[in-house]
């Protein structure tokens, strides 16, 4: 079977994610979440002409040196003046509260000079001095928030501004995982001489986590036959969106994974990518189940979730694909071979900005290198490798 190039497989797998559904949350329960229908404005903002100092409401047309005016009453947040402002009045205002009829400036307290019942000002003001005019801010019918965003804090403020007490979201997929191999042992045991231990799910999960409603990790299936097809079925029973098994991709004659699969109805669209690390990757579908299957080795398994599994998930809730990062190079980078090269590197901050720096550990094995990977550099096929300076495409490894 020929190696299918990366953006075929993607465009494969993104054919297969289904539309997003949407689903009501409280307000509160909504942060991190993407939108699914978009928040609007339910009343203008500010309701009123607001003041926006604490001063004296007045016409501005009576704003003369060496003259005062009555003072006939006071507004503040949430209680107004209930009457309306006429020719030599003025009404003691703070910050938020309604503009009285009639007031069309507000003159700040600290450029006031009180005699008793009455106030004189040292500045004229022009109509509309400090004044928040009714429905500055936003206007009913307004779109606030646009579908496909997901929700951070400053944003659930403007929804609870906007009085929506409930949001439209997409619902998020249930993900199952599954490690396979007869080496695995969970971290914490005491290895035997063949063993290794268990790391892809531990690191798959939370990669995962932010996208999902869960994330069921099913432990170690054993390189045998009808262990693992007991194992897969049970999974399968459950019918979850997305299944994703690590090991057992390959050809190897305990790599029971794909056959099993196929046997229990899976529809294979491809195995194995040209790139690497991570080559051996299968995507599949059953019933409503997006099947994966990653490469057990540590860094393919993350590699590959990171290339193919997060641009999944980013379409099932209707975010638009990540935006990759063009950064110049920290360091040169080696020439490439005929397939894709997604290389870990180190983001760094420089007085000229940040920069890529490759790591020099190319080699999947380096499982260790992983621990300073903050991007994946982009290298094409057949690249003769790139100078110090120059632009590469990047994915920042953690970004959601």
């Amino acid at each position: 079977m020929s190696l299918l190039p990366v953006e075929n497989a993607i465009a494969a797998i993104l054919r297969r994610v289904p539309a997003p559904v949407g689903e009501s949350l409280p307000l509160g329960e909504a942060a991190g979440r993407v939108l699914l229908a978009p928040v609007l404005a339910r009343h203008d903002q500010p309701p009123f002409n607001a003041s926006a100092m604490d001063g004296y409401a007045v016409r501005a047309e009576d704003i003369a040196p060496g003259h005062s005016l009555a003072i006939i009453g006071m507004a503040q947040a949430g209680a107004g003046f209930a009457g309306s402002l006429r020719a030599g009045e003025a009404v003691r205002i703070f910050t938020g509260a309604p503009v009285p009829d009639g007031a069309d400036a507000v003159i700040m307290q600290e450029d006031a000079t009180l005699d008793g019942d009455r106030v004189a000002f040292s500045s004229q003001p022009q109509p509309g001095r400090n004044v928040r005019a009714r429905g500055n801010d936003f206007a009913v019918g307004q779109t606030l928030i646009a579908v496909g965003v997901r929700l951070t804090p400053m944003q659930l403020a403007v929804a609870a501004a906007a009085n929506a007490s409930a949001l439209s979201v997409s619902k998020r997929p249930r993900i199952a995982l599954l490690a396979t191999g007869d080496e695995l042992e969970l971290p914490g045991a005491v290895l035997g001489p063949d063993q290794i231990i268990a790391s892809n799910s531990f690191g798959l999960a939370p990669l995962l986590a932010p996208y999902a409603q869960t994330v069921t990790d099913h432990g170690i299936a054993r390189d045998q036959r009808d262990q693992l097809r007991a194992r897969l079925v049970a999974i399968l029973a459950d019918e979850p969106d997305v299944l994703i098994t690590t090991g057992g991709a390959s050809v190897g004659d305990h790599d029971f994974v794909q056959e099993i699969l196929l046997e229990l109805g899976v529809t294979l669209d491809f195995w194995k990518i040209n790139m690497r690390p991570g080559k051996p990757l299968m995507f599949g579908t059953v019933g409503k189940t997006l099947v994966f299957g990653l490469p057990g080795n540590p860094v393919s398994a993350m590699v590959t979730a990171i290339v193919f599994i997060k641009p999944a998930l980013r379409a099932w809730l209707g975010l638009a694909p990540q935006i990759h990062w063009h950064l110049p190079l920290a360091a040169p980078t080696p020439p490439n071979t005929a397939r894709r090269h997604f290389m870990r590197a180190q983001l760094l901050q420089t007085p000229t900005g940040p920069q890529a720096l490759p790591i020099s550990q190319t080699d999947s094995g380096h499982t260790s290198s992983m621990a300073r990977a903050d991007l994946l550099i982009v290298q094409p096929e057949h690249d003769p490798g790139r100078p110090a300076g120059a632009i590469v495409e990047t994915i920042v490894v953690d970004a959601f």
